[in-house]
């Protein structure tokens, strides 16, 4: 390619909604572009990808405004991720997007973007990426699809509607690409997809046993997991939580601790054996996660009550919670009785409240222990990090550390977050 015709290539900006899926995602897009420039800079972009997530009504509305907002600057505005699954064809017919992308048409983007005509793609629900990605545009750690699509069907989600059934990625593809990556200088993995913890069920393997293999390739310092369900913790995954390798977090979704609204909500685990589960990690020392629904439909003020007072129990360090969004076609859209938003927020709020405090307690617990930091951003005169409990760590230093591993022995514990000089 001479000169020429390099400075008139057009110029592609990714914009990535929702989660660590959707950044692999985005990675697997930029890097089948072969006629176009990728660009961090979205005032200069000719075409912008929007890789939209849909799993609440907020993400919605996140994703339409963000496409208006694309469209008025003028660029040409193309739709992917599960966003484009839900919401594509109704964005397609009223003219919002030139074009629209499902999952297994990620490698096609190139050609797809060449199109002069507008183009409504969406493939198929059973394919897996074959893109081995090398590295990770402004990104510290390296984010590896372990697999794709969930078997759930829990009542109020919409995601093995867009996303298919559960599919695991070849292992020595996976490993693979953690080789590259780590030759590349990546020290940090962090393991997606759209329920990581079925992994192997349709090859004969499980998380646990990939996960020993990939901490074993030269270069890995930290795996970290993506959300994992508790019913899927068996005794191969026992088997890695001593490693020193592994993040000493664990993400475990309960999504609610009153048995009936587990019921309600067609989820696979019980509040008994998660309260177990729990304390068993919680006893080898790792930070722990989770997943919470408030104000689904059914949630009365008594079952409230009593799956407040269950999670007070739980040893949580972290929350992923959220108040309850209809989604069309799902169970759980019809349901009755609704509960207010009002008193779904007030619920949300005071689980949140009881996190933060059992986290601080955690880290004040453990301010005896090193933290182990890698460096992601440098912001308002101060290095940014997450330590091995994947909480926040906040680096006053005159040295540059960005995307560094350091070694904090002494730090002070704050209410959001630690504080250490280097």
């Amino acid at each position: 390619m001479n000169l020429m015709q390099r400075t008139v290539m057009k110029k592609v900006f990714f914009k990535t909604f929702g989660c660590r899926t959707n950044i692999y995602d985005t990675q697997v897009m930029m890097a089948n572009l072969k006629d176009f420039e990728v660009t961090e800079n979205e005032a200069e972009a000719d075409i912008v990808v929007v890789n939209s997530c849909t799993v609440t009504n907020g993400a919605d509305t996140g994703v339409r405004s963000y496409i208006n907002h694309a469209t008025k600057q003028g660029a040409k505005v193309i739709v992917a991720g599960c966003g484009a699954m839900s919401k594509g064809a109704d964005l397609f017919a009223k003219q919002k997007v030139f074009g629209v992308m499902g999952h297994s048409e990620k490698e096609h983007i190139n050609a797809l973007l060449l199109q002069p005509t507008p183009f409504f793609e969406m493939g198929d629900l059973t394919s897996l990426d074959e893109t081995i990605v090398h590295e990770y545009t402004g990104k510290t750690k390296a984010f590896i699809k372990i697999q794709e699509g969930c078997n759930f069907r829990c009542s109020y989600c919409i995601i093995p509607y867009v996303r298919g059934n559960a599919r695991s990625q070849d292992e020595t593809k996976i490993i693979e690409q953690v080789e590259k990556l780590a030759l590349n200088g990546y020290g940090e993995f962090v393991l997606t997809g759209t329920n990581i913890g079925s992994y192997g069920k349709d090859k004969g393997s499980s998380l646990g046993k990939l996960v020993q293999r990939l901490g074993a390739i030269r270069g890995v310092r930290r795996i970290r997991l993506g959300s994992i369900e508790p019913v899927q913790i068996d005794e191969s995954f026992r088997e890695i939580l001593d490693e020193p390798w592994l993040e000493r977090h664990l993400h475990i979704a309960l999504q609610h601790t009153s048995e009936t609204m587990l019921e309600i909500m067609r989820r696979r685990n019980n509040v008994k054996r998660d309260l177990e589960l729990f304390h068993e990690l919680s006893a080898k020392g790792f930070a722990l996660g989770t997943d919470f629904i408030t104000g689904h439909p059914g949630e009365s003020e008594a079952i409230w009550e009593e799956a407040y007072r269950t999670l007070e129990l739980f040893p949580l360090t972290h929350l992923h919670a959220f108040t309850y969004s209809k989604r069309d076609g799902t169970p759980s859209a019809t349901m009755k009785p609704e509960v207010k938003g009002d008193i779904a927020k007030e619920r949300l709020k005071s689980i949140e409240t009881l996190v933060e405090t059992k986290n601080r307690l955690f880290r004040e617990r453990n301010q005896t222990q090193p933290l182990q930091v890698l460096v992601e951003e440098y912001k308002d005169n101060h290095f940014i990090g997450y330590d091995q409990f994947f909480n926040k760590v906040i680096i006053e230093s005159e040295r540059d550390l960005l995307k560094e591993w350091v070694t904090l022995p002494h730090y002070t514990v704050l209410k959001e977050n630690n504080h250490a000089r280097f």
